[in-house]
């Protein structure tokens, strides 16, 4: 497996977003990475919705998900849920999984804090056995880091919205 250098991901992904409008900052967020990270089949985020007390699908690449997860259901329920980023080497063995995907066999998700409260996850998938390792969550902490940056600016998200 490819080493990947978190680091220069996390900086030229800055450089992508900070700039932009909500939907254009995830939206892009989401196809940079999945066409940078190895191996990946689906990457998105999903943000919560406190009125609803659900996970709410937002932008990403990859085959069509689940448009609501309730908090605690599945690996993007438990890692709101914990609040911290959740590597599952084989999602059939992860009690409650929910598979959008029939194909994807692995998965790593990292929340995203945003006036120190979890407020989205990154989700990613792949459809190889144990593709996401403790190195890649510690490197996704950079991503995350990049992220929450943008966000704290741009919260509540107003996804049409030039603010900040």
């Amino acid at each position: 497996m490819n080493s990947i250098d978190y680091i220069s991901l996390s900086s030229r992904l800055n450089s992508l977003i900070v700039l932009s409008r909500p939907v254009t900052a995830f939206s892009n967020a989401s196809s940079f990475l999945f066409h940078e990270l190895n191996d990946v089949s689906w990457l998105g985020f999903y943000f919560y919705d406190p009125v609803i007390d659900k996970l709410i699908l937002g932008p990403f690449q990859g085959k069509p998900a689940c448009v609501e997860i309730g908090c605690g259901n599945g690996v993007c329920g438990h890692a709101f849920e914990i609040g911290s980023t959740v590597v599952v080497p084989d999602v059939h063995d992860f009690p409650g999984h929910i598979a959008c995907d029939a194909d994807s066999r692995s998965e790593i998700v990292a929340p995203i804090r945003i006036r120190g409260t979890v407020a989205a996850l990154l989700d990613i998938d792949s459809t190889t056995l144990g593709r996401f390792s403790d190195q890649d969550a510690a490197g996704l902490k950079e991503v995350v880091r990049v992220i929450e940056n943008y966000s704290e600016i741009h919260y509540p998200f107003d996804f049409l919205s030039t603010k900040g």
